[in-house]
């Protein structure tokens, strides 16, 4: 398991696909040492390195450990994300502290798996889905919740997911058509599988 290191990052580039959604992507002189679903301390306040560490939010990592840059994806819902959304430009220097959590490090059955998610709760699943690992799970299953299709914002990390492992199966659940996510549904047709849940605090 890698070890928590604090990393002096810029941001690269941010994205703003959706009125309430963002893509951050951050840069460091450092190599990001991270584990596929593993998440991040980020704090934008003044800090030296060195002293008490700021007021900080955790963000899963979306991007997968052989990337050059470190991604995260957020939704603007309070403060904190408030403050984001105006202050994180391009250029902006801010602190990260990772990588914490050991989701798919857990001993665990990589047969038949199911992977639920709502919104930008997948992006812990796409570091895992974009990652070599990916392939050695069996036959696994994505059921991805949207609000409406304009919120399907990671076709293209889907597609590359099912280059790494050609047996995923993906099944995106248009929340404005179809309604909510059935986990009682999904749990029928999968009884003895493992299950990964990731997403707002409804759907948990």
């Amino acid at each position: 398991m890698p070890l928590v290191k604090k990393y002096f990052c810029r941001v690269k580039e941010v994205s703003h696909p959706l009125p309430d959604l963002y893509t951050v992507t951050f840069s460091s002189d450092k190599k990001y040492s991270y584990l596929p679903g593993q998440f991040l301390h980020l704090a934008i306040n003044d800090y030296d390195g060195v002293g008490q560490w700021p007021d900080s939010r955790c963000f899963s990592m979306q991007s997968n450990p052989s990337e050059e840059y470190l991604k995260i994806s957020y939704t603007v819902k309070g403060n904190f994300t408030k403050k984001l959304e105006k202050e994180l430009k391009a250029g902006k220097e801010v602190w990260l502290k990772l990588p914490y959590g050991d989701v798919f490090q857990r001993d665990h059955l990589k047969t038949d798996c199911v992977f639920i998610a709502g919104g930008t709760g997948i992006t812990p699943f796409i570091s895992l889905f974009t990652d070599c690992s990916f392939e050695q799970y069996v036959n696994p299953v994505l059921y991805f919740g949207i609000r409406s299709e304009k919120y399907n914002i990671f076709e293209s990390e889907l597609e590359e997911s099912m280059k790494v492992n050609k047996n995923f199966q993906v099944k995106i659940v248009d929340q404005s058509v179809s309604g909510n996510l059935s986990i009682d549904q999904i749990f029928a047709n999968f009884p003895n599988s493992t299950f990964f849940l990731s997403g707002p605090p409804m759907l948990i």
